[in-house]
């Protein structure tokens, strides 16, 4: 994701004067409930689990999660690519190639192979 994007959403945000309604809270329960919207169109869905048929709404829904995450963040004052990469460290050390490659397992459930 680009900074422009990024600033495209804060945008929208601003110019409606929205900024004034977005607390932590307030949006880690939108993004629980845009999460729950992204999870409802794989609901009923048997052994379709890739859902091909449901792209826009999945593209939809992702969307909105995203969106409500770059909010958060603002609020929050996070920088997204630098938390995404102490994650991506952090999800490294817990789970390294050795153990890991091929496992479902949790990290806390991974044995030498």
């Amino acid at each position: 994701m680009t900074q422009d994007t990024i600033n495209e959403v804060l945008k929208f945000r601003d110019d409606r004067n929205w900024k004034q309604f977005h607390n932590p809270k307030d949006l880690a329960i939108s993004i629980s409930l845009e999460a729950a919207e992204l999870l409802e169109v794989f609901q009923w869905s048997a052994e379709d689990v890739k859902c091909e048929n449901k792209m826009d709404k999945i593209r939809e829904e992702l969307a909105d999660v995203i969106n409500y995450c770059i909010l958060m963040a603002d609020v929050c004052e996070l920088d997204l690519d630098e938390i995404v990469r102490a994650k991506v460290r952090l999800n490294n050390q817990k789970y390294p190639v050795e153990k890991s490659f091929g496992s479902k397992e949790k990290y806390t459930e991974l044995r030498e192979k």
